[in-house]
């Protein structure tokens, strides 16, 4: 038995997770970072905070008879790997990671966040081959809403923008119309819940600026909506269609200038059911089953498996 020990410390979730190369069978273990009534996330300091107070009892509930046979730990350190990139909450995740590799003895492999939303979506729909081979990864979140060039064959995952929001980020749009709507944050689950209720057919027009998306339009016409008394679940609706109209032209555009590559989708958006039936009438692609949609340290532990290896 071979097991490989994930951290992810995100803005929303601190996770854990053990991989077992031998069976590829993972043990997931996460919990969300609480939130006020209300509020649209925290400050830095409060998910620093809540990390540290969460992180020891995941990892005992992940553990069990384990700890013996972990080879390697992988860890998310930033968001992105484009220089700069930063967030203080992943620093928990390091920490500990370094911790661990110094009882543990064994090594530590330090990948973004954003290469650990791939890996999850390629793991759980048994697509790892896809690491060694170019492809478009969009990563879509509360915190991205990107499109990358995933070079497979040059370095471990190395990745380039090819595309990307001009203001709000996907999640972002959702939660502001899901706590203007009363809905608790993180508001995806309820605002496509609700949703669902509305069967009226909606036209909406994305706005883009050549690959590039503009979503913050959508929350302007979502506040216009209610003003003018439309109901929540026609909000809820158009606010997810809006969304998955900007996606899916980025799609069409990305896939006229790069070719005929394999599209990945990933990120806690693209675990929308109503998204996801937008982007399967367009073209084949792949999604990540909705467990492995939202944030979640399989990924890094997928990955600290294949760079052990390699």
């Amino acid at each position: 038995m071979s097991m490989y020990l994930g951290i992810d410390t995100s803005n929303y979730t601190t996770s854990v997770c053990l991989y077992d190369s031998d069976s590829g069978k993972v043990i997931s273990k996460r919990k969300l970072l609480p939130v006020k009534d209300g509020e649209l996330g925290l400050r830095q300091s409060d998910a620093v905070f809540h990390h540290v107070q969460q992180l020891p009892a995941l990892f005992e509930e992940a553990f069990g008879d384990f700890s013996d046979n972990i080879k390697a730990i992988g860890v998310s350190y930033a968001p992105r790997t484009e220089k700069g990139s930063y967030m203080p909450c992943f620093t928990v995740g390091t920490t500990a990671a370094s911790i661990l590799s110094s009882v543990l003895k064994v090594p530590v492999y330090r990948f973004s966040h954003q290469q650990g939303h791939i890996a999850a979506a390629l793991y759980s729909v048994d697509r790892l081959d896809l690491l060694c081979q170019n492809h478009i990864a969009f990563h879509v979140s509360g915190g991205t809403t990107e499109a990358l060039l995933v070079n497979g064959t040059d370095d471990f995952l190395s990745t380039e923008i090819v595309a990307k929001t001009l203001d709000l980020n996907a999640g972002q749009l959702i939660d502001r119309v899901g706590v203007m709507l009363g809905l608790s944050f993180p508001c995806g689950k309820e605002l496509e819940k609700l949703a669902n209720q509305c069967d009226e057919k909606i036209k909406v027009r994305p706005t883009l600026k050549g690959l590039d998306c503009c979503l913050s339009g959508g929350q302007n016409i979502a506040e216009k909506y209610q003003k003018e008394g439309k109901c929540p679940a026609y909000i809820a609706r158009f606010t997810m269609l809006f969304i998955s109209s900007a996606i899916v032209e980025m799609s069409k555009r990305i896939r006229d200038k790069y070719g005929d590559l394999e599209f990945v989708y990933a990120g806690g958006v693209m675990s929308d059911l109503i998204i996801r039936d937008e982007l399967r009438s367009l073209h084949d692609c792949v999604f990540a089953l909705p467990e492995f949609s939202s944030d979640n340290a399989a990924g890094t532990a997928v990955l600290a498996s294949v760079k052990d290896r390699s």
